[in-house]
């Protein structure tokens, strides 16, 4: 059986997540050190936050959601490590790339909270835009209708039933006039993630990433930019370089995982199952695992 390990990326975020996992082994200390790195107390964010606001220290500010996904999901993935669980390669949406690379040891911990850290700033002060999910369309239309606005992307190409967009706001809610679907959702984000309004950010963010050593992953790692298997740690930062302007090709990366044998079993590690549920719509056959708390370290 071939087993992949997924990691979800913003959106996948719940309330109270941190405390689910908080007694599992070098939970405190990791909190207490990307606490001291960020310069706030992450546990009361997303272990004890009960009032999700908007100011600096609510869970869905991006500079708060993404070293808080980061710190569930690596405390998660090394407890399955340290019960001798290993996957046959893995994959990451958009954040969750971060930690698929810190599972094959490309990057350390340490490295992984620094990267995040710039990464979650950066996103956070590139030019204001939106992000829209839509579920039940037509493929070819929507490509049409996306292709005559100057200012509107697919970010996330998630499944053949479910995308997200990215641009101008007033676009998107144009497009949300006119275009045929079940349900066009505004996503709560506070900007036009992996599209061209991006670009700024993204070449800050690569010449970050060029003092940063890679090292040779222990498993392969397929990522948003290119959904192909990857074992090569240069091509690796290469493609990490291309997520933050590209979009996220999550179904290519779905098809990639099921012609890799008829056995396959998917684990998804992180507080939510976005990425499992996008899996059960989207393929066949497959059997689907989550690992969320400290009450679950087996599949």
């Amino acid at each position: 059986m071939q087993i992949a390990w997924l990691f979800p990326g913003q959106g996948s975020q719940k309330l109270g997540m941190g405390k689910d996992i908080i007694e599992l082994n070098d939970a405190k200390r990791r909190f207490d050190l990307a606490s001291n790195i960020f310069d706030k107390d992450l546990y009361q964010i997303c272990g004890l936050q009960t009032d999700n606001n908007s100011d600096e220290k609510s869970l869905n500010n991006t500079k708060n959601t993404q070293i808080c996904l980061f710190l569930v999901e690596s405390i998660l993935l090394d407890s399955l490590k340290s019960k001798g669980y290993k996957p046959d390669y893995l994959a990451g949406h958009s954040l969750g790339e971060i930690t698929a690379l810190y599972a094959a040891e490309v990057l350390s911990f340490e490295d992984c909270v620094s990267l995040i850290k710039i990464r979650s700033e950066l996103m956070s002060s590139a030019v204001k835009g939106s992000m829209a999910a839509l579920i039940g369309f037509d493929i070819d239309e929507l490509r049409k209708l996306v292709e005559s606005l100057d200012d509107v992307v697919i970010a996330n190409d998630n499944s053949s039933s479910q995308v997200v967009l990215s641009g101008k706001r007033e676009e998107l809610e144009n497009l949300s006039k006119i275009i045929s679907c079940k349900r066009f959702i505004f996503l709560n984000v506070s900007g036009a993630f992996h599209s061209h309004f991006m670009k700024e950010p993204s070449q800050k963010f690569s010449k970050y990433l060029d003092d940063l050593n890679f090292k040779e992953p222990i498993f392969p790692v397929i990522s948003n930019s290119n959904p192909t298997l990857c074992s090569d740690p240069n091509e690796l930062k290469i493609r990490l370089k291309d997520q933050m302007c590209n979009g996220v090709r999550w179904r290519e990366t779905m098809d990639l995982i099921k012609v890799q044998g008829d056995d396959i079993h998917l684990v998804e590690i992180g507080p939510s199952n976005v990425l499992g549920g996008l899996a059960k719509r989207h393929l066949k056959n497959i059997m689907i695992s989550q690992v969320s708390s400290a009450k679950e370290i087996s599949y």
